[in-house]
């Protein structure tokens, strides 16, 4: 079979030696060059790299250990890394180990046997060809990761730019909220958004999944509430208008929690609507907090839900936490893990601005140690000023 592809470079200074494993190899079907010192063959190697090397052990000048450790000691990997196959004229372990240490991948004992040293040649550049699948499936890898890891950081910025990064301009009420996506993205996002009676509606939502698929939805979940609010003036007409188009285009394959409350600054009245999202939870200046649930399930699971509005009543002093199911996870510890009523009882109206009391919330459900978070987290606090 001819292995016009692989060459093998012949070292030994005994020319009688070269021509025997030249002709030889030849009539096997592989390609030859040969070499009468280390020195020479050191020049070689530089100029055209062969696939193997068959290296006497013995030769004056450099012999072939100091070959081989020249050889490995090269910077390019390419030569460093090119198998050879010792040839020795003297037996034992002893030499032997002297072949290995000096970095023959194998080697062969003199007088050579033609087929042994066919099949160790035959072995290492079966094993150089997978190295070299191996490297250039890794070098594939890195190409992908570098291309995913910039792909990541676009998409960051995308979605960042679609998280508000100011609070609106509305007399009389503080917002603050937190973002803490799992890696550059996520699938939480929030804002908030004027509507056409008036009312300021925030709102938040959690898709499915982590990372770029789910920042996409992230996306739509933006255009859909922003679409839905220029034609519809309830929050339950919103919720249901966001609903209908999410199912469209996906058909039940993705669902996204949600939930928004419509408030009116003036009065401190809101209407609050829920669809498969964690509880709004209500603190008041005085008085325990409350939790608002949701009635409708996740946004995308029925073709046709039925989304009903919850009124609540802010005072001075009072606010109200959107938030997602992340702030659940963010211990790893089973027992440690947060619940609706244990955020009910940290949520207490005697904070001085809603800044303060959603940093006291996230200093005790979800400290920020520089460790990764279970999922994607996201948190807006909407408070009355005293």
């Amino acid at each position: 079979m001819e292995r016009r592809e692989e060459v093998i470079l012949v070292i030994d200074d005994d020319r009688g030696s070269r021509r025997m494993l030249l002709r030889a190899l030849g009539e096997a079907g592989y390609a030859c060059r040969e070499s009468a010192s280390g020195v020479e063959a050191l020049a070689m190697l530089h100029a055209e790299a062969p696939s193997l090397l068959l290296l006497d052990f013995d030769m004056p000048e450099l012999n072939g250990a100091e070959v081989l450790s020249r050889l490995r000691g090269d910077a390019d990997p390419a030569i460093a890394q090119l198998p050879a196959i010792m040839l020795t004229g003297y037996g034992g372990r002893a030499t032997e180990v002297l072949c290995l240490e000096a970095g023959a991948n194998d080697f062969v004992t003199k007088p050579i046997n033609l087929p042994v040293l066919r099949a160790r040649i035959d072995t290492q550049l079966r094993l150089q060809s997978l190295r070299r699948q191996l490297q250039q499936q890794n070098d594939e890898l890195e190409a992908w990761r570098k291309d995913l890891e910039r792909d990541l950081a676009a998409a960051r910025l995308t979605q960042r730019s679609l998280i508000p990064q100011k609070p609106p301009l509305l007399p009389g009420w503080e917002v603050a909220a937190v973002y803490r996506p799992v890696i550059q993205v996520g699938g939480d996002i929030y804002g908030w958004l004027r509507m056409t009676d008036g009312r300021t509606l925030f709102w938040i939502a959690d898709a499915t999944g982590h990372g770029a698929a789910a920042a996409l939805l992230t996306t739509l979940a933006k255009l859909l509430f922003h679409h839905g609010s220029v034609e519809h003036a309830r929050p339950a007409e919103i919720m249901e208008a966001v609903n209908n188009d999410f199912r469209s285009i996906f058909g039940a394959r993705s669902f996204m929690t949600a939930m928004c409350v419509a408030l009116e600054a003036q009065t401190g009245c809101a209407s609050v609507v829920g669809a498969g999202h964690p509880p709004l939870i209500v603190a008041r200046r005085t008085g325990p907090a409350e939790l608002v649930t949701s009635v409708a399930p996740p946004l995308g699971l029925l073709e046709k839900s039925h989304f009903e509005e919850t009124t609540i009543a802010l005072q001075p002093g009072d606010g109200f936490l959107l938030y997602t199911d992340g702030l659940y996870g963010a211990s790893k510890v089973e027992a440690e893990r947060w619940t609706p009523t244990r955020l009910q009882a940290l949520m207490t109206g005697d904070q001085s601005s809603a800044q303060a009391l959603l940093g006291h919330l996230l200093e005790r459900a979800a400290p920020d140690k520089g460790e990764q978070l279970a999922d994607d987290l996201a948190a807006l606090v909407v408070r009355r000023g005293s």
